[in-house]
């Protein structure tokens, strides 16, 4: 059993963590929020105070927050509060930059630092399913693989600090472009007629065949949004992969393309629904909002 100290209770740390109790780890949580940590408790966690509460006899530390600041922030508290050889596992989706910014930072602290960003969405969480890249020394990602081996079905060394966190900008590059263009065939076939639910089953067996239509389409058919992965998110994890596009130089047309399009949704007043709600901005551009 190992102690571990998880920063961040939501709908992806909640699940997550709840699997590290169910696996016999002694699992000590804080969130801004009561009522995740009383869930965490219900499950067989215990609570913390605060973030130096949870992490001061912490073996591991893994952190799960919405931002590169909210992360910097969460790395000043904790890396001069645990004990050294101490691993921190943050699993946030951030800046690149900011993820080899706060290894350094660990490294001066004696604390062994990786990011290990994830796909999947709440499903994933839930299931215990998720994909996770993780960027860091070889000897530290494999200190972290028994615990994201717990929570993630499949579980890649991706390269060095901040590694992690460029796949994972990748992969919300791919997800975003695949969202909408799901969007779009879905009101294309509505508009001709045709029966969406045995036209995506067939699609799914062919070379359109994806995570996104497998999991977003149902939702999507029956407009409902309730968040799994929510439009502000995935327009903040779009600005990372436009502000690392241009850093090197590398054109992504249609990934800035979609980019501008999520943006517009959350200006619409959408940014608390789930992403497949581009949807909603196809039927608008097409005028036939609300007519599935």
């Amino acid at each position: 059993m190992t102690t571990i100290a998880f920063i961040g209770l939501g709908i992806m740390g909640g699940p997550m963590a709840a699997h590290l109790v169910a696996a016999g780890h002694d699992v000590v949580g804080h969130n801004l929020s009561r009522p995740a940590l009383d869930r965490l408790v219900a499950a067989g966690g215990r609570a913390a105070t605060s973030t130096v509460d949870a992490v001061r006899e912490a073996e591991v530390v893994i952190t799960m927050v919405p931002d590169s600041p909210d992360v910097e922030a969460l790395a000043l508290e904790i890396h001069p509060n645990v004990k050294p050889g101490t691993l921190h596992i943050d699993c946030s989706t951030i800046r690149p930059d900011v993820a080899r910014r706060v290894a350094d930072a660990g490294a001066e602290h004696g604390v062994r630092v990786v990011d290990a960003p994830v796909s999947g969405g709440e499903a994933g969480a839930v299931e215990a399913t998720l994909s996770i890249m993780v960027g860091g020394e070889a000897a530290d990602v494999e200190a972290a693989r028994p615990y994201l081996d717990v929570v993630g079905g499949t579980v890649v060394h991706v390269g060095p600090a901040g590694a992690g966190q460029t796949v994972k900008a990748a992969n919300q590059l791919i997800v975003a472009g695949n969202i909408q263009l799901v969007a779009e065939a879905l009101v294309f076939l509505e508009a001709h007629g045709v029966d969406t639910d045995a036209a995506t089953t067939v699609l799914a067996g062919g070379l359109a065949g994806s995570a996104v239509l497998d999991r977003k389409t149902a939702g999507m058919r029956a407009r409902e949004f309730a968040p799994g992965f929510r439009v502000d998110l995935h327009h903040k994890d779009l600005g990372i992969v436009t502000a690392a596009a241009r850093e090197t130089g590398v054109a992504i047309p249609l990934g800035a393309h979609v980019a501008g399009l999520v943006a517009s949704l959350r200006a619409q007043g959408h940014g608390s629904l789930d992403h497949s709600a581009l949807l909603l901005q196809v039927e608008s551009l097409s005028g036939r909002k609300n007519t599935p």
